[in-house]
């Protein structure tokens, strides 16, 4: 009756696992990419690039060297857009490549185009018409525009735009104190170049702990990193050399190039939503049950269309299960439901959990332990000083909560999610033998300081 069991919408993190997870069942699959490449922001301007930059900046300006043979270091010589960029692009093709191959690999028929619903069961794609028994929306986002900001200006970059820039500057202003803004603030000011970050809330990273967005907001200040905080940018006007800002409150800035981070929008407007019997929310996305079906049972979506969380790891996740429930297939029916972040700033910064804040709130009496990687052997060793935090809740010392900041943070936390997820409390960390010397060790030391702190209390 049609042409497909399942056309996926989007070639992104969502999309590929989406489409293959339904293809290893043994349905009939096409996938839909509006670009002339697949990988979506994840791969083309979102995940792997900036993380690619930011390994590309921590080498050039000789931070990995961490005083190591008495290089304690700047620059040898001033990188160039082609040294900050050359790592970029071979990963990039890389992961396209590799994403090809899997597709293939599971039979999935790759159409490139703009997909517009014509109605609930058919698409066209540039005059081609396709039809499915059912359908994943994994059309991702893109980047946030506010009106005031001159974005075809070559100095006034979004977030998507500035894996292709132009040159490095020696002054930069980041509009927004998210996680993108602060990522792309650490790895210019890693650069050597001067970045001022404008937010308009109080702190950066307001969803993070306090404490922990308190020792970020230090090392990103020894980076070279400026804030105005609480601040919002008024005006914007471009010379032929400048950009110049204007705050609320009157004070100016100047810069050679301005990044606007000012969060992202779903990718659904070309998509003909009514046709299909579905309507767009706030700023494009859709609604979804826990299935990840929308109103229109037959039709799901899953990954930066359903906005929060917006991570990589969680959309494909979720295009998982939205497909296995598509079909019923009875094999992974739910997401995990704890998660973790992953913020690469410099240092990293990840967490999974509760916060100080969230526990105080909720009114659930807790004991945090904290270890410095400036007292562990392997820190020493390769001039880390970070930290690791663990929230137990007090009555049975059940692990709740953990943070960390440092490098390899977002590695590290998933002990906490394993612990967490199996419902591990502070014995666990004391019983366990770590090897030596590891940062993982933290783990037992910061359960010592909050069982310390217990028995005090």
């Amino acid at each position: 009756m049609y042409d497909f069991d399942l056309i996926v919408l989007g070639g992104g993190a969502a999309g590929e696992k989406g489409a293959a997870q339904a293809a290893y069942f043994g349905k009939k699959v096409a996938l839909v990419e509006r670009q002339k490449v697949l990988g979506g922001a994840m791969v083309n301007t979102g995940t792997l690039p900036s993380k690619t930059l930011r390994e590309s900046a921590l080498y050039l300006s000789g931070s990995r060297q961490r005083g190591l043979h008495g290089a304690d270091v700047a620059l040898t010589k001033r990188a160039t857009v082609d040294d900050f960029l050359f790592r970029l692009k071979q990963v990039v093709a890389a992961e396209r490549s590799r994403m090809q191959k899997n597709l293939a690999k599971h039979g999935i028929t790759v159409v490139h185009g703009t997909a517009r619903f014509v109605d609930p069961h058919t698409i066209d794609v540039g005059g081609q018409r396709l039809s499915a028994a059912h359908f994943l929306i994994a059309t991702g986002s893109s980047p946030h525009r506010p009106a005031h900001f001159p974005f075809d200006h070559q100095y006034v970059y979004d977030s998507d735009e500035i894996v292709d820039v132009h040159t490095i500057p020696e002054r930069m202003v980041v509009v927004g104190g998210g996680v993108i803004g602060c990522e792309y603030a650490c790895l210019f000011a890693a650069l050597g170049v001067k970045v001022t970050v404008v937010e308009a809330r109080p702190t950066p990273l307001g969803f993070l702990d306090g404490e922990v967005v308190g020792w970020l907001s230090e090392r990103m200040r020894q980076l070279g990193v400026d804030f105005r905080m609480p601040s919002e940018v008024e005006r914007c006007d471009v010379a032929e050399r400048a950009v110049h800002l204007t705050l609320k409150g009157g004070e100016a800035l100047t810069a050679d190039i301005v990044l606007v981070c000012a969060g992202r929008q779903a990718n659904t407007q070309e998509l003909n939503l009514p046709a299909a019997g579905l309507t767009a929310g706030k700023r494009g996305q859709l609604d979804v049950d826990a299935a990840f079906k929308t109103a229109v049972p037959h039709i799901s979506a899953a990954g930066d269309v359903l906005g929060f969380p917006a991570l990589a790891s969680t959309s494909m996740e979720q295009a998982r299960v939205a497909a296995v429930h598509l079909f019923d297939l009875k094999y992974k029916t739910k997401v995990a439901p704890l998660f973790p972040y992953g913020i690469y700033t410099i240092p990293e910064v990840s967490m999974v959990g509760e916060t100080e804040e969230a526990l105080r709130k909720q009114g659930v009496p807790y004991v945090a332990g904290v270890a410095d990687f400036a007292e562990n052997a392997r820190g020493l060793i390769i001039g880390e000083t970070g930290k690791l935090k663990l929230l137990f809740r007090r009555d049975d010392m059940a692990l709740v909560g953990a943070h960390c900041l440092g490098e390899g943070a977002t590695e590290l936390i998933h002990v906490a999610l394993t612990a967490m997820t199996v419902g591990a409390k502070a014995d666990l960390f004391i019983e366990l033998c770590f090897n030596y010397p590891t940062l993982s060790e933290a783990y037992k030391y910061a359960t010592y300081d909050a069982l310390g702190k217990r028995s005090r209390a």
